[in-house]
């Protein structure tokens, strides 16, 4: 199983000049990836920005969205165009995770429909799979993907249509805020939903954990995911005491998720503290 981490960009204590210096210490502590995550309605770092950003500041670690919330972005066509250059830049090492997201506020800040975004992104990823392809319906849209597939999709959710949405367009599938226990079902499902759709080939599967070490990490960790997912109550506080904030534990969740069938973790930092990226290197690594 490979281990990336996540880019602080969604945390009280972000900075943007150090955000590229935590991307080249992650790559040199030896991180498979650089994961994402994303909001509008919310006081963080846009997501496709900082990956260019951290793709600039790299060589070899592969970038993630983890996920993006694709279908309040207005079409295909300009995220196509956006996440090709991320992907350009970077030479061919961005992944593109994307689901729906679970808030309205991001839908209503730039107009979008929020009750029909499971059609929105069925409709999003077909028109992105055909632009990379230089099949799109206004002409050629580039730059065109460096590999010759176009840019890999993870699709996330825990729905069985999500999981559909995985099969019909994605190379994997991705999970975020579940326990090791639930993920294990969840990769069955996922790999079962697969085969029922005529996939021969394994998904790869991927899920996100809270991750922060050193001296007073409950209570940095906690007062940062008790604020971020203040908008669905009883799950601030699941998250914040799930937050793994030990390195023994951090370890024994390696090796739990390894067994339960991820192909990647990723740890998710809640401060910008560039000594975490060792801290987590060293306890996961």
């Amino acid at each position: 199983m490979e281990i990336g981490v996540g880019l602080p960009t969604t945390v009280p204590d972000k900075s943007g000049p150090e955000l590229p210096q935590w991307a080249r210490r992650a790559e040199e502590c030896g991180f498979a990836s650089l994961g994402v995550l994303d909001r509008l309605a919310y006081d963080n770092f846009e997501s496709l920005v900082s990956l260019a950003a951290a793709a600039a500041a790299t060589e070899r670690i592969r970038l993630a969205s983890t996920i993006l919330i694709a279908t309040y972005r207005g079409g295909a066509a300009l995220l196509a165009k956006q996440a090709a250059t991320v992907d350009a830049i970077s030479g061919g090492r961005l992944t593109l995770g994307v689901a729906t997201g679970g808030r309205d506020d991001d839908y209503l800040a730039t107009g979008a429909d929020y009750a029909g975004r499971g059609d929105a992104m069925d409709r999003l990823l077909r028109e992105l799979r055909e632009i990379w392809a230089g099949q799109g319906p206004n002409g050629a849209i580039g730059p065109h993907p460096t590999r010759e597939n176009g840019i890999p999709l993870l699709v996330g959710g825990h729905s069985g249509r999500a999981m559909r949405r995985s099969a019909e367009f994605g190379t994997g599938w991705i999970a975020g805020g579940n326990s090791v226990t639930a993920y294990a079902e969840l990769v069955r499902r996922a790999q079962q939903t697969w085969r029922e759709a005529g996939r021969t080939e394994k998904p790869r599967m991927v899920s996100l954990v809270y991750a922060s070490l050193g001296p007073d990490s409950l209570q940095v960790a906690g007062s940062y995911l008790r604020g971020y997912y203040s908008f669905v109550g009883p799950k601030a506080e699941r998250t914040a005491s799930g937050v793994l904030a030990d390195a023994v534990q951090l370890k024994d969740a390696v090796q739990a998720y390894a067994e339960a069938g991820c192909d990647e973790l990723i740890l998710l930092p809640c401060t910008a503290d560039l000594k975490q990226v060792e801290l987590l290197a060293e306890a996961a690594l």
